[in-house]
């Protein structure tokens, strides 16, 4: 007899399961197949669970590394995302269910089979040499967080920055990682050049709600304090009070701002949680275990902002929803950014600079 086990989470991982993405033909689940009941020693399923929840890194082989979109509700046209997956194990993250299109699961294989792209700055280097390229901001780390854990040793997120040093070309960066401040190095002289700003994101001030949603995150005060040195440095920073949760940190939407303010953030922003395909399924195991008093509550407010689902993927209001909660929600911010002085729209990048480097073999110029 083979017995079906509940799916129970991890310490330092952000989903309850590992369900399968929605290109595989079979399903899979936790059973006991009476191993343990029959009195045989050594087996331990804390340690299995353990060693299954583990962090793999495996090489990315993309031929590019600029990716380009079209979306009227993001201000850059183009990104570099230096990893797929994220060991952060944000449960809400909206990259999860582009695993699937690697064949694993957008639960904790999102957060444990990790892709590094380590050709990144060599690729880099060459698509910004190419015939005809015209410089705009770039935005580094868009989808999945390029100061994520395993950037410590891997340091591509690094290398992608000396790249883009070397040829003057603007950047931005989004991150929830103390680990930015880092590269201060580099982004200081290219923020007094007008190349580089940093948007960091702070999904709550309660730490321990923040254990829960984004297990191996910094706390709320380390991305605080990595907002103020930032600013003293020179380099212009932007704080997403992201996403907003209906019903479980929406009430923190202007003391996040006003944190912000007071470490030195010139501009404030917030996103509505967004659930697209396989993520809705993962954030309501998330709710039903974690909160499960008020899991319902949340779902119903969601639902609420999103024309009756979970999700709306229409350009213009996927990032804010729609209905009476997210209009409230929208003023509410309004009035904060305009009071705080975090209304600022958009920060000049400066594009006129791009200058390729000259590299071994290139023809001398005569003057």
């Amino acid at each position: 007899m083979v017995d079906i086990l509940d799916d129970r989470p991890l310490k330092g991982r952000g989903t309850v399961s590992n369900r399968v993405g929605r290109f595989e033909a079979h399903a899979r689940m936790r059973t006991d197949d009476g191993w343990a009941r029959a009195g045989h020693d050594g087996w331990d399923e804390e340690a299995d669970l353990e060693v299954a929840a583990a962090t793999q890194v495996r090489l990315d082989t993309s031929r590019s590394v600029i990716s380009y979109n079209d979306s009227p509700d993001v201000n850059f046209d183009r990104s570099i995302n230096p990893y797929r997956g994220c060991e952060h194990g944000c449960v809400y993250c909206f990259a999860r269910p582009s695993h699937a299109y690697l064949g694993h699961s957008p639960g904790l294989d999102f957060e444990t089979i990790l892709y590094a792209k380590r050709d990144a700055p060599a690729l880099l280097a060459k698509e910004l040499r190419a015939k005809g390229y015209t410089p705009q901001p770039i935005a580094l780390g868009a989808n999945t967080d390029a100061y994520q854990p395993i950037e410590r040793t891997e340091r591509i997120t690094r290398g992608v920055l000396e790249v883009l040093r070397d040829f003057r070309h603007p950047v931005g960066i989004i991150t929830k990682s103390p680990l930015v401040l880092r590269d201060l190095d580099i982004l200081a002289p290219m923020a007094a050049d007008g190349l580089a700003r940093v948007s960091i994101s702070i999904t709550t001030l309660d730490r321990d709600l923040a254990r829960k949603l984004e297990p191996r995150a910094g706390t709320p005060q380390r991305r605080l304090d990595a907002v103020r040195q930032l600013s003293q440095a020179g380099v212009p920073v932007s704080v997403l009070a992201s996403p907003m949760i209906p019903a479980l940190n929406d009430a923190e939407l202007e003391g996040i701002l006003a944190a912000a303010k007071e470490a030195g953030a010139t501009q404030g922003h917030y996103i509505l949680l967004r659930l697209p395909r396989e993520l809705g399924d993962l954030m309501e195991e998330w709710l039903r275990l974690h909160v499960p008093d008020r899991a319902d509550h949340v779902l119903s407010l969601i639902r609420q902002c999103r024309d009756g689902g979970r999700n709306h993927a229409e350009f213009g209001t996927r990032m804010r929803g729609t209905g009476v909660y997210a209009q409230l929600l929208t003023a509410r911010y309004k009035l904060a950014v305009k009071r705080l002085g975090l209304d600022q729209r958009r920060w000049s990048m400066r594009c006129d600079l791009f200058q390729p480097p000259p590299q071994a073999g290139d023809q001398l110029a005569l003057f």
